[in-house]
């Protein structure tokens, strides 16, 4: 069995909220040939997709081609929102939510749900993370790496962090506005480097915040394997020790402890280093996750673990059983 639990979709046609609201910075499809669309902020271009980031049907067919029995939908970050009026943002999740939960509804075998909502208002995002999980049975969230700039350690968000573990709410976090961006305007920079550090600069601000000290029933998934945590937890220990000073103001537990706190998915691109991964975090806090269906991501969600020299019970927790245990289903 595979679930694939990075996977993003948008709907085939969203209103032109810059219309709606009055304001400019939204995103929207221009359906220019068959079976393809321009992802459009205002009037300039973002990125091509095709019928496979909208359409259902699609996704299962190449779902079947891959052999991936389920996928985890989420929304494109760009989607999110978070920049723009509390409650716009509010209007467009739930439009996005409903979209998803439309889809799985459908296809239940297939497909399951994660949402999103309006981070910038921590009482908004309750409410939306509340309607997710009672009336959509979403088993989670997805949220950016940061929430206009502010870190996911911010105190704003404790409202949030107490909600979702009462609720039971998996939260699966994927990079957006990257730091440093404005250097980094030639060569897709912010995709390459800007990613892997965000997850990273994530990462620590909740261990360094005490996060999962003040909320130690929070689930959380970081995407990319982390971005570039993994390969720099010796430098991050170090400095722990060496100025706890500057390290160690808000939470003096070494971050060392903290790995197999969080879940991370497997999307590295590298035999070497996700091996380094199983034996740094565990195959039990490693989920398959592909990215699907962007040119960044897995061609075949899995094929990699499929092709490694591992343990099948490795492999199974790699491909599926970890999935299960992050979201808190079972089949």
């Amino acid at each position: 069995m595979k679930i694939d639990i990075h996977t993003h979709i948008i709907p085939k046609n969203i209103p032109n909220y810059s219309n709606k609201f009055g304001y400019n910075g939204f995103t929207h499809l221009e359906h220019h040939k068959p079976c393809c669309a321009k992802m459009m902020k205002d009037n300039v271009f973002f990125r091509e997709i095709e019928h496979n980031c909208w359409d259902g049907q699609q996704r299962i067919k190449e779902c079947d081609e891959h052999k991936v029995d389920i996928q985890v939908l989420s929304t494109i970050p760009v989607l999110f929102n978070y920049w723009a009026k509390p409650q716009d943002t509010l209007e467009t999740s739930k439009f996005l939510n409903d979209h998803i939960a439309d889809l799985v509804n459908k296809f239940p075998s297939r497909f399951m749900g994660l949402g999103t909502v309006p981070m910038q208002d921590s009482k908004l995002a309750i409410l939306e993370m509340e309607r997710c999980m009672k009336e959509l049975k979403f088993p989670g969230l997805e949220i950016g790496s940061n929430i206009n700039g502010t870190n996911l350690d911010d105190k704003s968000l404790y409202p949030f962090y107490e909600a979702a573990e009462q609720l039971e709410c998996s939260i699966f976090v994927h990079p957006w506005e990257m730091l440093g961006a404005d250097r980094m305007k030639k060569y897709w920079m912010p995709w390459l480097v800007g990613m892997p550090a965000e997850s990273a600069l994530a990462i620590c601000s909740m261990i360094f915040g005490g996060i999962f000290e003040k909320f130690p029933k929070l689930k959380v998934c970081f995407a990319h394997g982390g971005g570039s945590f993994p390969a720099t937890i010796g430098r991050i220990e170090h400095g722990f020790i060496a100025r706890p000073d500057l390290v160690a103001i808000d939470n003096n537990i070494n971050p060392r402890e903290y790995i197999g706190k969080f879940y991370v998915d497997s999307l590295v691109h590298d035999e070497s280093f996700l091996k380094y991964l199983i034996e740094l975090i565990g195959a039990d806090r490693i989920t398959l996750g592909s990215d699907y269906p962007f040119p960044l991501g897995e061609d075949i969600p899995g094929a990699m673990i499929e092709s490694m020299d591992l343990p099948q019970e490795t492999k199974d927790k790699l491909l599926y059983k970890t999935a299960l245990d992050f979201l808190g289903v079972s089949l």
